[in-house]
């Protein structure tokens, strides 16, 4: 009598298992189709193809990405997969193809999307009461030139600058009651330039300054189109010969500069001496080991009078892809090997000292 019970006991247990399990199998299968087909819409809203979006699958599975769609919102989860495809590119040959670069460069196009929508690089000013202390300005007197200068204090009736200093300026120059128009550079942001009149000349901190109006009309000018990192790297900087400058790496060592910033168009340098811009130059360093070259045009330079030192902001030529995607991989901090960029024997930066050569440049 027992044994038939036990029996229908066992039988019933394995008759619900199996229900569970073939009610479960379905279930599964459609969260994770739905999972995908949610991925893939998310891909087309992105903007890649069919073909793109199935390799990003492949890079999130082998990711172990919980969430695979975080790919397309998560710089973090991005930058993951685009080093994966970086080294996997490298490993296998294929970063050699046109089309695997071209790919590279709409993934970190994607990743600068990501980033410029953070609020830093949204939120704007509409006031000069909003310029932070120790913005670096610029002060048009007209007729005399343009100045570099710097916001020592900001408060509700005027904001107070350095007074502009130069071998250009006339000794005899007076700067009280004359109209103005101010520039500067947001960091995270944009231009921007106003009107404004020079009220007083004072000592402030210490300091000969001067006292301008506010104004609460600020021309907001065109956004940053690049991201830029901060470097303190050694570099090598070379001038141009009649304008001319050769394509590819020098072999050879040039002036000694320091890399201060970065980006996919052009970078900032710190020379000794005093420059002015306008001037063709090649920018040489390593990242990683590899040689980048940067060829552009210096369009402003900011001299410190009292460490007699230049930076100079450099708009870059238009670069090989490989090499606009390597910059753009240290710039978002992307961790690949790259050993797909051609090398050279005689360019090591590590055995640079931070000197900087001093140079004039005003004469060019």
């Amino acid at each position: 009598m027992f044994l038939p019970i036990l029996l229908s006991i066992v039988l019933v247990c394995g008759i619900l298992f199996l229900i569970m399990a073939i009610s479960q199998k379905p279930k599964d299968t459609t969260r994770k189709k739905s999972s995908w087909i949610q991925f893939f819409a998310k891909g087309k809203d992105a903007g890649f193809r069919l073909k793109e979006i199935e390799l990003l699958r492949q890079l999130a599975v082998k990711s172990n990405l919980e969430d695979p769609s975080a790919l397309f919102w998560s710089q973090s989860q991005l930058d993951s997969c685009i080093g994966m495809l970086v080294n996997n590119a490298r490993i296998s040959g294929e970063d050699k193809q046109q089309s695997t670069q071209d790919f590279i460069a709409k993934l970190y196009g994607y990743r600068k999307k990501i980033e410029f929508e953070k609020p830093r690089y949204q939120k704007g000013i509409s006031t000069s009461r909003n310029i932070d202390e120790g913005q670096i300005i610029r002060i048009l007197a007209k007729g005399v030139g343009a100045f570099p200068s710097k916001v020592i204090k900001n408060t509700y009736q005027y904001m107070t600058v350095l007074k502009p200093s130069g071998n250009t300026i006339p000794s005899s120059f007076n700067w009280s009651g004359i109209k103005t128009s101010v520039y500067f550079w947001r960091k995270d942001d944009a231009g921007y330039v106003f009107d404004s009149m020079i009220l007083d000349e004072v000592f402030s901190k210490g300091f000969p300054s001067l006292q301008i109006s506010h104004n609460n009309n600020l021309f907001r000018t065109q956004r940053r189109n690049s991201i830029r990192t901060k470097m303190e790297k050694p570099a090598f900087l070379y001038l141009s010969k009649d304008g001319v400058l050769n394509n590819g790496p020098e072999h050879s060592p040039g002036l000694k500069c320091i890399l201060a910033d970065l980006s996919e168009d052009g970078c900032a340098i710190i020379i000794g001496g005093q420059a002015r811009p306008g001037f063709r130059l090649k920018v040489q360093f390593s990242l990683d080991e590899v040689p980048i070259s940067i060829n552009g045009t210096v369009k402003s330079v900011d001299y410190k009078e009292d460490e007699n030192k230049s930076i100079l902001h450099v708009e870059a030529d238009p670069l090989p892809l490989a090499v606009r995607n390597r910059i753009q991989g240290e710039v978002f901090g992307v961790q690949e090997n790259t050993d797909y960029l051609d090398s050279f024997d005689d360019f090591d930066d590590e055995n640079q000292d931070t000197n900087t050569s001093e140079i004039n440049t005003n004469a060019l």
